[in-house]
């Protein structure tokens, strides 16, 4: 079989459960990568199955080099080979202004959203290279409108972590341009999700949508459907790009 392969962190709940599902439409078959809730991630991996692809949900901490080689090495040993990447998981924390954050928050918020996907981006272009033997492939990272807005007053911390992978993204695109892998990120904008109750504001999406130029909160299909689109053929040329999918915020 030459069924492709996407890999996608956090996809037990929100946009990474919704672009499990869309990959597998698109014809992936899909590793689905979770941290706690093994329940909700095994859902998502039945719903990738009904939709006629194979799939394998993994437990996986990405915030450590260990969980990230544990994550990479059952999709090598289910599917032998990996042709796309969802850089998803990631973490907020509870509104706060810079001087009243600790170093245990601003330790967390860079590890889980910027060590890990940089970790899990090296585990793909090793195996996906050109230059290492591998057919080509994909990234893309889950970015955020807030790597350009700051969100003062809220999690500053957060937008800056956003920032680096903004940066990350466009510096790793041009240096495996050559090697047939394509790398790319989605910002996010108000996105109706569990995000926001992890974070301390269950509705935060709905009291932002007067905000938003279209009046609304997207959804997670919405960005999952960017996402796909950036991974597949259609995006042949794309790469570097930050695509906002943001409602004109």
């Amino acid at each position: 079989m030459d069924t492709r392969v996407a890999l996608v962190t956090g996809a037990g709940r929100g946009i990474g459960a919704a672009t499990a599902r869309r990959a597998a439409q698109a014809g992936f078959d899909v590793v689905v990568g979770f941290l706690r809730d093994e329940a909700a991630a095994e859902g998502v991996a039945a719903e990738v199955r009904a939709l006629g692809r194979r799939a394998l949900a993994v437990p996986a901490d990405v915030a450590t080099e260990a969980g990230v080689l544990a994550l990479f090495a059952a999709c090598d040993g289910a599917f032998g080979r990996l042709d796309a990447l969802v850089n998803n998981a990631g973490v907020v924390d509870v509104a706060a202004r810079v001087d009243e954050m600790s170093e245990a928050r601003l330790q967390r918020m860079f590890t889980v959203n910027v060590v890990g996907p940089m970790l899990c981006a090296r585990e793909a272009v090793r195996r996906m290279s050109t230059r290492r033997g591998g057919r080509g492939g994909a990234i893309v990272n889950v970015s955020s409108a807030a790597a350009r807005l700051g969100s003062p007053g809220q999690y500053v911390d957060y937008a800056a972590s956003k920032a680096a992978i903004d940066t990350f993204t466009r510096g790793l695109a041009l240096e495996v341009a050559a090697d047939g892998v394509r790398v790319n990120a989605v910002r996010p904008g108000i996105i109706d999700t569990g995000i926001h109750a992890s974070g301390g504001q269950p509705d935060r999406a709905a009291r932002l949508a007067p905000t938003v130029p279209m009046q609304r909160a997207g959804t997670a299909d919405e960005v999952a459907e960017a996402i796909v689109w950036l991974l597949g053929d259609a995006a042949g040329y794309v790469t570097g790009a930050l695509l906002d999918v943001s409602g004109g915020r």
